[in-house]
């Protein structure tokens, strides 16, 4: 299927939402965010680790109302692009992109949701760079008119997603204290290359130490992922 007729057939397979991909950020080589679980930092923990995990719990979470995929399961290197032809090849209606954040100030924290659009805040440009620091080959023909016609066709189910995203996280995030940093647009291509409505989560901040300690523990896991996974179930269901 060509661009044109994907964009032309986008809003009924929104409307029969079945096929979910989720996607691990970074992997391989590219280790993402490095947090300290300790004040000397002898003890190390990678995003890329803490993304798969959480990862593979969304997945087992909607593999019970839905079909869904990850775009890795191991600790591998997988390109931009690899991850758009993965939801092109299994036919993907939503992607879910997991990272979490990191920040020189240790004292940032807190849970972000990001949908794809195009956004002129400072804040978010920092982790928009942060998130496409890795651009290389076909990657960077990824042009404004690409983009532009991504946003037009995704934006408002990326929004609807986000929200109803959020409503089941925010009991998760206050249990823990985490602070809700809300739902922002942001410019990412990993979410433009898929060209599916999607969303792109920030956990929470493994720069900042007590964080990182929360969001490492199996139990927050858990409640996010089933969290996560609620809210995209009655996107879907509310979309029906």
């Amino acid at each position: 299927m060509n661009f044109l007729s994907f964009l032309f057939s986008l809003t009924l397979l929104i409307a029969q939402a079945k096929v979910i991909l989720i996607d691990p950020g970074h992997g391989g080589e590219e280790s993402g965010a490095v947090g300290k679980l300790d004040d000397k930092g002898t003890r190390k923990l990678f995003e890329k680790d803490l993304s798969l995990r959480l990862a593979k719990k969304i997945k087992e979470e909607l593999s019970k109302h839905t079909t869904t995929y990850l775009t890795r399961s191991l600790d591998r290197s997988v390109s931009l692009q690899e991850r758009a032809d993965l939801a092109d090849l299994v036919k993907a209606d939503l992607f879910l992109s997991i990272h979490f954040n990191s920040s020189p100030n240790t004292k940032s924290r807190g849970f972000e949701l990001y949908y794809l659009d195009n956004n002129s805040n400072v804040a978010t440009q920092k982790v928009e760079r942060a998130e496409n620091l890795n651009l290389k080959g076909e990657e960077l023909i990824v042009n404004q008119i690409l983009v532009d016609l991504v946003v037009q066709q995704t934006v408002h189910h990326s929004k609807q997603l986000s929200t109803f995203v959020h409503e089941k996280v925010k009991p998760v995030i206050k249990q823990h204290q985490i602070e809700d940093r809300g739902i922002k647009p942001g410019l990412f291509y990993v979410l433009a290359l898929s060209k599916r409505p999607g969303l792109l989560v920030e956990v929470g901040f493994v720069s900042n130490t007590s964080e990182l300690k929360k969001v490492n523990h199996d139990k927050f896991m858990s409640q996010m992922a089933k969290a996560i996974s609620a809210g995209v179930m009655a996107f879907i269901n509310k979309s029906k």
